[in-house]
């Protein structure tokens, strides 16, 4: 009974409060936007008949000239090659045959010292001996001079380092010092370019 009053007149308890966060304002979804209209590409329209006629011919005449150029191409390096090959033949032709004139001729110089050998018996009169000499070297001369060999023979020249080999020096009165008093072998000189140097004597002061 006691226990009814009580909780009769007690206060009535207040409302639980919940820990659960409240719910957000809902928001309407934006305006669906339209869709932006993409341009459209130009589409390849078709080329006439005439101009691709045209266009054909046009390849057709350059490929035509390209191949004209490429055979002249063809022609001129088959015609260097050639020239080549014939100019390297006539090189070696000319290392191998460039004595055969000049041994030309030597051949009669030859044949006159071989007679003269042969006629060079017991009792042979010395002065045709001496003549057939002569006659053999204007020959062997000749010869030279038609391929440019100039003999050097300074004899009472100056010295010259340059085409002349001294052997010794001697003092010789009345010889002005310096100057090439004897030749004991000439030289020669081949389209002015020294052969051989004559080899000579200088006089020197007394």
């Amino acid at each position: 009974m006691i226990q009814e009053d009580i909780n009769a007149g007690a206060a009535p308890a207040p409302a639980a409060e919940t820990d659960a966060p409240a719910a957000a304002p809902v928001q309407d979804d934006p305006p669906a936007t339209a869709a932006s209209a993409t341009p459209h590409e130009d589409l390849p329209v078709a080329m006439p008949e005439q101009e691709i006629a045209n266009l054909r011919a046009e390849l057709a005449q350059v490929q035509a000239q390209a191949d004209e150029h490429w055979n002249a191409f063809l022609g001129a390096r088959a015609e260097m090659d050639n020239l080549r090959k014939r100019a390297e033949r006539d090189l070696a032709n000319a290392h191998k045959f460039a004595l055969e004139k000049f041994f030309g001729e030597l051949l009669p110089v030859r044949d006159s010292l071989e007679m003269g050998i042969a006629a060079a018996v017991d009792g042979i009169d010395p002065a045709k001996l001496r003549e057939g000499s002569e006659l053999t070297l204007r020959m062997l001369e000749t010869a030279m001079d038609k391929f440019g060999l100039v003999e050097v023979n300074p004899q009472g020249e100056r010295f010259n380092p340059e085409q002349h080999e001294a052997l010794a020096m001697a003092p010789v009165p009345g010889a002005e010092p310096n100057t090439i008093v004897q030749v004991v072998q000439k030289g020669y000189v081949l389209n002015e370019r020294l052969v051989r140097p004559a080899k000579v004597i200088v006089a020197r002061a007394p």
